[in-house]
């Protein structure tokens, strides 16, 4: 895992998602291997700008509008966008330094966006594997970061992480980010259907153990630790 968490460590936590989802590993890893047919080296020197740097990671909660309305990009130095955040700070019109997405939803923003030069990291998992075979020849292969969730291979990178909001701190972290700010996050959203939401449940779990590791703090937390844990793999009994 590149500067970050080597995989033998982040592996029992894929386990523990795995088992509490019901997902199906060899369906991730087929998706992996898909993923290395279609993807070129990408050169990671391409997100030297994160090292040292202040990051903002930008979710796709409803609340990003409002939140847009008091950022102030100059405060930081790169912003990571998950999914459809790009779309909304794009059309306030706000750079982004890097998308992170499974290829669920704005695929052709993501296609767009290596086509003018802002990298993507597109994500391969066991449910998507068309939207790979459709989307990431589409993309600008130079600009295309491929990541999994299961082991890496050849180009396919794992950083760790599972939603596209917490895959871009662990990306941001593995690049050696000094400072992660958020906006645009609700792990409460009321909208989200209930895989969602335990979706939500478990980067809120990730970002505290992302935390801890970096003997930090993060603002998204704040009045949520006492619910959490690092003890990923009691989750699975929730």
């Amino acid at each position: 895992m590149s500067n970050g968490i080597a995989f033998q460590e982040w592996e029992p936590v894929y386990e523990a998602m795995l088992a509490d989802f019901g997902f199906d590993r060899a369906a991730d890893e087929q998706a992996r291997d898909v993923a290395v047919d279609l993807a070129d080296s990408f050169d990671r020197g391409r997100l030297d700008s994160l090292n040292r740097a202040t990051v903002a990671i930008v979710g796709a909660a409803p609340s990003l509008s409002a939140d847009i309305d008091t950022f102030d990009p100059t405060s930081v130095d790169a912003v990571l966008a998950a999914s459809t955040a790009a779309d909304v700070l794009l059309d306030a019109g706000l750079d982004i330094d890097l998308m992170v997405t499974d290829l669920d939803k704005n695929t052709a923003t993501a296609r767009d966006l290596t086509q003018r030069g802002t990298p993507v990291a597109a994500h391969a998992h066991g449910d998507n594997i068309p939207a790979l075979r459709e989307w990431l020849p589409q993309f600008e292969s130079e600009q295309t970061l491929v990541t999994t969730q299961a082991a890496p291979s050849g180009p396919v990178a794992n950083f760790g992480g599972f939603t596209d909001g917490d895959r871009a701190a662990f990306l941001a972290h593995a690049f050696g980010a000094a400072e992660l700010r958020f906006l645009g996050w609700d792990f409460d959203d009321p909208a989200v259907d209930p895989l969602k939401a335990r979706k939500l449940r478990w980067a809120e779990h990730l970002l505290y153990w992302l935390e801890r590791r970096r003997d930090d703090q993060f603002s998204v937390l704040a009045g949520r630790r006492e619910s959490l844990t690092t003890d990923l793999q009691s989750l699975t009994t929730e």
